[in-house]
């Protein structure tokens, strides 16, 4: 039987550490939100392993490095309320929930918007939301911070008018070999972006570029 806390110190001991993640309250959270519990059955001994988990609809987890350098790079506090669009699972928003003061996760998927709502029955702080994960989450206020959970080649207008003014996005952009890891923030009516670190995700629904077809 895997020994899931030991294979959770290892994790962020092997991957995070080593990766310049030291905000302590994102190491804490790691240590402490069982990720096992939010992959598939047949997964569970995987959920540790460094790589994107698979959870079903043709969606998966990102890379617990990838996630954390992400959370790390917005630098956020512990008032802050944070946009996770693409929850999937609710992987994120979890570890998200220990880290800010009040986390939205939008899933456009029914399947998995339920798991996550069973996954995260027990955090007070998060709300599972269902809808097109392109439009954002308008209700309520602003944002400090949006985590795109998954990679985009576009990043909607609509999630700048979602976020405060300073407010931060962070997402994946691209895909191989031309994908990096982006750190977004809103002056004013802009949202100007900058690459942080190399990185790879799944492309999430509707965030690819449509095709050009040259004649």
């Amino acid at each position: 039987m895997t020994d899931f806390a030991a294979a959770r110190r290892h994790m962020v001991d092997g991957q995070v550490r080593t990766a310049d993640v030291t905000d302590h309250r994102i190491i804490s959270a790691l240590q402490k939100v069982p990720r096992e519990n939010f992959v598939p059955a047949e997964a569970r001994e995987l959920a540790y392993l460094d790589f994107a988990m698979k959870v079903g609809g043709g969606r998966t987890l990102l890379k617990p490095v990838v996630l954390a350098r992400l959370i790390h790079a917005a630098e956020l506090e512990l008032t802050d309320r944070v946009l996770v669009v693409g929850c999937a699972t609710g992987y994120s928003a979890a570890i998200l929930a220990l880290v800010a003061g009040q986390v939205v996760a939008l899933e456009e998927d029914d399947t998995l918007a339920t798991v996550a709502k069973a996954a995260l029955a027990g955090q007070p702080n998060v709300t599972v939301a269902n809808g097109p994960l392109t439009a954002g989450w308008a209700e309520g206020d602003l944002y400090d911070a949006i985590l795109i959970d998954g990679a985009v080649e576009v990043v909607p207008d609509a999630f700048r008018r979602q976020l405060k003014d300073g407010g931060k996005l962070v997402c994946v952009l691209g895909v191989p070999p031309n994908a990096t890891a982006m750190l977004y923030r809103r002056s004013g009516d802009e949202l100007g972006g900058r690459s942080i670190f190399d990185a790879a995700a799944t492309v999430l629904p509707g965030f690819a570029k449509t095709p050009v077809f040259a004649f």
